[in-house]
């Protein structure tokens, strides 16, 4: 997804992180509290129907509190959202989010 690396890639400035992102997030070069955020919005995009309260107590266990698991679940469940929406409809993702 071109589009959200370039995003991505504004808003860090760091163009080594956002190439290990695309390859393999769990080689990347992140703290344990990110890859614990990464790992849980991946098992929600890739597998929802697996999420426990556990998972919760995993992101709160690494420092993340109520209003920041709100918005990793929220912006996981987003891109789940328009990516499905785009498969559904045919369209290439990116010509898609281009007209948001």
């Amino acid at each position: 997804m071109t589009h959200h690396g370039e995003g991505l890639l504004r808003l860090t400035k760091d163009a080594d992180l956002v190439r290990q992102l695309k390859e393999d997030y769990r080689k990347s070069n992140v703290t344990e509290a990110e890859m614990t955020m990464l790992d849980y919005a991946s098992k929600l995009t890739l597998e929802p129907w697996n999420m426990t309260e556990d998972d919760v107590l995993t992101l709160r266990a690494q420092g993340f509190g109520d209003e920041a698991v709100l918005h990793i679940n929220m912006i996981a469940g987003y891109y789940a959202f328009v990516n499905r929406l785009a498969d559904g409809l045919g369209v290439p993702l990116e010509d898609f989010m281009a007209g948001v």
